[in-house]
């Protein structure tokens, strides 16, 4: 079954933004999601495709809404929470 990430072929999404954004992040918070999940993967505390599976298993109301670095965030917290590195909820904001 698709997920919601998962919309290749359909329509109804409107226009792909093209235009060059030579920023990487666009708040603080977002570089330190960035750099919180390259440790994370580089301590092997989970991997990419683990990573990406807890992305894709978001709400599909949840998915729409968030932008690309709260899916990253969401999918943290709930990779840490399935391996007992926090409780559950501890990182909700």
């Amino acid at each position: 079954m698709a997920r919601i990430n998962d919309v290749g072929g359909l329509q109804g999404f409107g226009p792909i933004d093209t235009a060059d954004d030579t920023e990487p992040f666009h708040a603080d918070w977002e570089a330190r999601v960035f750099a919180l999940n390259s440790a994370l993967i580089a301590g092997k505390v989970y991997n990419l495709d683990e990573f990406r599976d807890a992305i894709e298993s978001m709400a599909p109301a949840d998915y729409l809404a968030a932008s690309y670095y709260e899916r990253w965030f969401f999918a943290i917290r709930t990779l840490l929470e399935r391996k007992g590195v926090i409780e559950a909820g501890e990182l909700d904001v």
